[in-house]
């Protein structure tokens, strides 16, 4: 599959918690490894509906949907879908890290320990290599039996994109995942988004629209629960089609 062609694509998505609808007949596509990044105000769905590319609003009972998500021309939404497999194949950072009590090593193996890896040399080579992708291997590398606690806030983060990796994903979906960070750690995340998107598709959700024009290759901005436009990022940023669009960047609402 070319760069070109999309991975993902929505179709009429329509979302629901319960009675209020937060997502309105949501259209687009989403190209293989670019990075794409969803702004708008607090509230106007780009969470739900980075939520809803692996379907983890699943987890909230009171939610539904109309309108398909396609990834590699697969529904997501369809009933043979194995929801387990759909979330390491499309894996998520969080806005705040969230590393699990334990060892540094151990935070990285959990998933292909759980994947059914057992193999002590092979679970140490899959570590490495997620470390040494998330940038972190030469910050940790003499003491990973030691607490993921005990790493500072921008290196837990980095541990928890080394934690997605470890399962070998294609799709990184990333929900504000620099907005508790300083901006040293914040650079070093979003080189680690450049560097990432040359073997992976990354969809980004942010408030920071500078850092939206640093790192991605298009952006989608919504409002309401609507998607009110997608280009290429510096379109959206120098020339927007749409004046709400202009209006959100130059600052007179949000």
């Amino acid at each position: 599959m070319e760069n070109k062609t999309y991975q993902i694509i929505a179709k009429d998505l329509d979302f629901y918690y319960g009675e209020k609808q937060v997502l309105h007949k949501i259209g687009l596509g989403i190209q293989k490894c670019k990075v794409t990044a969803f702004i708008g105000p607090s509230g106007c769905g780009k969470t739900t509906f980075l939520r809803c590319l692996n379907r983890l609003n699943d987890l909230i009972k009171t939610s539904r949907h109309s309108g398909d998500v396609l990834i590699d021309d697969k529904n997501i939404f369809d009933n043979d879908v194995d929801v387990v497999a759909l979330r390491k194949r499309v894996g998520m950072v969080f806005q705040k890290s969230n590393p699990f009590p334990k060892s540094i090593f151990d935070n990285v193996a959990y998933g292909p320990r759980v994947n059914g890896v057992t193999r002590r040399r092979e679970l140490e080579k899959i570590v490495e290599q997620s470390l040494h992708q998330a940038a972190l291997w030469e910050e940790v590398k003499d003491r990973l039996g030691d607490s993921a606690l005990g790493l500072s806030g921008g290196q837990q983060q980095r541990l928890c994109i080394a934690r997605t990796l470890a399962v070998d994903p294609e799709i990184i979906l990333m929900d504000e995942p620099a907005s508790a960070l300083d901006p040293i750690s914040t650079a070093k995340i979003e080189d680690l988004i450049a560097e990432l998107k040359k073997s992976y598709t990354i969809v980004i959700v942010t408030h920071n629209m500078q850092q939206a024009a640093r790192v991605s290759d298009f952006t989608a901005f919504f409002l309401l629960g609507k998607l009110i436009e997608m280009d290429e990022t510096n379109k959206i940023f120098t020339n927007p089609a749409q004046k709400t669009t202009e209006d959100y960047i130059t600052g007179r609402f949000g």
